[in-house]
């Protein structure tokens, strides 16, 4: 997989937002995935996301689509039944995109996207938010990375993320770390600033 530098600061026309394709146990989640989407329709922010039409994808697309804002998904064939189950209906109006297997998809939403936003999920999301973690830190791209903290979901990566460099381990330690925003009102301002 090709990873692409980049060399300055971009202005941040699209994010791609990592999270569950599941709505979680918190209705905090849900409601912060679509007011999310609001935010980044109002702003003219292009969303790209892994295409599902459920959970917390389905919500932060439904609330771009419902701010007319422009959303790409990009989803593997092999998850269509299970984050399509009824075949995208709710995302009328987004570009969707499917492709052969999972490796295509990262690299695709890598190169869509100006910046990435990871809100609560399951280890897939995880997964997603430490490989660009991990290549700001290798300087394979220079793309601000953040997390929405909902509920204080983000806090245990935020103290292991600590304990990492308190024991020796991240010799870069700034671009390991996530930009840490609260609510989504202040995310595409501190992205923006970053």
């Amino acid at each position: 997989m090709q990873r692409m530098v980049t060399s300055s600061p971009q202005p941040i026309r699209s994010v791609c937002v990592y999270c569950g394709s599941s709505p979680g146990s918190d209705p905090a989640f849900v409601d912060a995935a679509t007011e999310l989407g609001a935010h980044l329709a109002a702003a003219s922010v292009r969303l790209v996301f892994g295409g599902g039409d459920r959970g917390l994808m389905g919500a932060v697309a439904q609330g771009v689509l419902a701010g007319d804002g422009k959303v790409t998904g990009v989803i593997p064939e092999f998850l269509l039944s299970k984050e399509q189950p009824e075949g995208g209906k709710s995302l009328n109006g987004a570009d969707m995109v499917t492709v052969p297997d999972m490796h295509t998809r990262k690299q695709m939403m890598f190169e869509e996207a100006d910046a990435f936003i990871a809100l609560p999920g399951g280890i897939g999301t995880l997964e997603e938010l430490i490989e660009m973690l991990t290549w700001a830190q290798l300087a394979r791209h220079t793309k601000p990375v953040a997390v929405l903290n909902i509920q204080g979901f983000w806090d245990p990566l935020i103290e292991l993320i600590d304990h990492m460099e308190s024991a020796g381990f991240l010799h870069n330690p700034g671009p390991a770390r996530p930009l840490i925003c609260e609510t989504p009102v202040e995310i595409l301002e501190k992205l923006k600033a970053a």
